[in-house]
């Protein structure tokens, strides 16, 4: 059952990139996902992540590469990360070993390095006040919900931010980050967006 709620996950939170076969270390800029969990959690409610109201939870860090492609599953010598106790309360514990291997490994960065910058990244994030707790479903556009955004992020402009639907409802918000020592919000290259479709965000339950 636990597999098969990780699969359904993945499958329903993936976007659709080429991937490719890649060394660690070897990419252009970071993609960080969060993933709306009340939409998740409309579908699977039974899931371990729902027994809490969330709002936004951490899918991944994932290296990306300028062309639109992912390296994923790369052979590091890097260790594996030994202390998951911070990140299994922002990212849903079942996905936290699969994150890793796919992608984690192709970071060039040690277990415990990736996960630290994946939660500094998430917890550097400010979340638009009606997005805390909203309580019924609300129907936005994407440059709405991008200007909400940069009003508390000041560091985010438009083309940083990739806004991903399912179903015209709210399923994650992607953004770009410079691969660096000191990671800013970088434009998103060949990332999906949504761009101009209205759209309906499901209230946190």
């Amino acid at each position: 059952m636990k597999k098969l709620l990780v699969f359904l996950w993945l499958s329903c939170t993936l976007p659709l990139f080429p991937q490719k076969p890649g060394k660690p270390g070897e990419f252009d800029y970071y993609l960080l996902v969060l993933s709306w969990s009340p939409e998740f959690c409309h579908g699977k409610p039974s899931a371990p992540q729902c027994k809490e109201h969330r709002n936004f939870v951490l899918h991944g860090l994932w290296p990306q590469n300028n062309d639109g492609s992912y390296p994923i599953n790369c052979a590091t010598t890097q260790p594996a990360p030994t202390d998951l106790s911070k990140i299994k309360q922002i990212m849903p514990s079942e996905i936290v070993a699969h994150e890793w291997q796919k992608h984690g490994t192709c970071s060039g960065l040690s277990g415990d390095e990736y996960f630290h910058l994946a939660e500094t990244l998430f917890e550097s994030i400010r979340v638009p006040a009606d997005l805390v707790a909203p309580t019924r479903t609300a129907t936005t556009r994407p440059s709405e919900f991008k200007k909400d955004l940069e009003n508390v992020n000041p560091d985010l402009a438009d083309q940083d931010i990739a806004i991903e639907l399912r179903q015209g409802y709210l399923n994650a918000v992607e953004l770009c980050f410079a691969k660096d020592d000191h990671p800013r919000p970088t434009a998103c290259l060949h990332v999906p967006d949504a761009k101009n479709r209205t759209f309906k965000i499901p209230p946190v339950k």
